[in-house]
């Protein structure tokens, strides 16, 4: 049993398609997102991660704002990055990301403040009480949104809360197997805290199409506002496979189930994943999977922008992760554009 009010005490403490030719001359004629912006959304972006930086052609790419008009670091803002030690916070990956945006004045969603992955042992085999633990949580997220307090547009407050086992429940993690559920208001509302000005974010994957896992993000929505905390919009993952990604009507209807809450949604780290080694056939079918998902955004008027989780394929995440998949984003791995790919996203926000 939590107690509700003590916890509460500490965190206050605290659609037509376009004829080929003339897609192909429309993406001559603009970026993603240039074309994104032109169909009212806030931005089209990428995530960056620290190691990739080195290559010369991939930050060519990465700062082309008329592609990505926001950027979210991949892995140098997580908590084993940030707070490896008790107390000792080291911001120096976390500033050249967070510089990479200012400079190229791209929007910086941040990414993320609490999640049970990327915990330094410190934390997950700390067995601490309910008091330390949300003592622990409300300090570093105090000190890291604190850091970079006016440079994120948005945080993924936290992240991956819901076991994806179909059950709906909230994982078995520290936060929650300690603090109890309360420990996501209070997360919430130790970041806006921190920076009032910053978009704050429930972000997961497998929520992009109505279901139980759906139902369950809506309900941390719902608990959330209860406790009075703010949340501002929840960051659909969206990492689709081919063939099998959600139509453009399955997930407009998801969304605006989100934004029926009184929240903004985002796609937050979009790709789309085929067998290697691809065919012609297989990439056609991409081509029409990442339609159908920017064609969705474009509908839902609260979808705020789209984040492809990197964007190219030789620094894509996914053939380490997915054995016998990859190809997942719309450059090749020698940086060059997919035209199909390329060409249907920017068709599918101007249809």
């Amino acid at each position: 049993m939590h107690a509700i009010t003590a916890i509460l005490a500490l965190a206050a403490g605290s659609v037509i398609a376009a004829p080929v030719d003339t897609v192909a001359e429309r993406a001559t004629a603009t970026e993603l997102n240039t074309a994104a912006k032109a169909a009212g959304k806030v931005y089209f972006g990428t995530a960056v991660d620290n190691g990739d930086l080195g290559n010369s052609q991939y930050t060519s790419e990465e700062k082309n704002t008329a592609d990505f008009g926001q950027i979210t670091p991949a892995n140098s803002m997580k908590w084993d990055a940030i707070e490896a030690s008790r107390g000792k916070f080291t911001y120096t990956q976390g500033d050249v990301i967070a510089n990479l945006a200012k400079t190229n004045g791209q929007k910086l969603r941040c990414h993320n403040l609490v999640w049970h992955n990327q915990l330094p042992s410190w934390v997950s085999s700390g067995n601490f009480d309910n008091a330390t633990l949300i003592s622990i949580m409300k300090n570093h997220i105090t000190n890291e949104v604190t850091h970079y307090k006016g440079q994120c547009y948005a945080w993924d407050v936290v992240n991956e809360a819901i076991n994806d086992d179909g059950s709906g429940t909230l994982r078995s993690d520290p936060f929650h197997n300690t603090i109890g559920p309360a420990y996501l208001p209070i997360a919430f509302a130790t970041a806006h805290a921190a920076d009032p000005s910053a978009k704050l974010y429930y972000n997961d994957y497998n929520i992009e199409t109505l279901g139980v896992k759906s139902t369950a993000a809506q309900n941390i929505v719902k608990m959330i506002k209860a406790y009075g905390a703010p949340i501002d919009g929840v960051g659909l993952q969206s990492h689709f496979v081919s063939g099998s990604t959600p139509t453009t009507a399955q997930q407009v209807a998801n969304m605006n189930a989100f934004t029926a809450l009184g929240v903004d949604v985002a796609i937050t780290e979009l790709d789309i994943r085929v067998k290697t080694p691809e065919t012609s056939a297989e990439l056609t079918q991409q081509a029409t999977d990442y339609s159908s998902t920017i064609k969705a955004c474009k509908q839902v008027s609260r979808c705020v922008g789209v984040t492809l989780w990197d964007w190219n394929d030789k620094n894509s995440w996914v053939p380490g992760t997915f054995p016998g998949y990859g190809a997942a984003t719309p450059w090749d791995t020698n940086f060059q554009k997919k035209t199909a790919v390329y060409n249907a996203i920017i068709s599918a926000w101007q249809s």
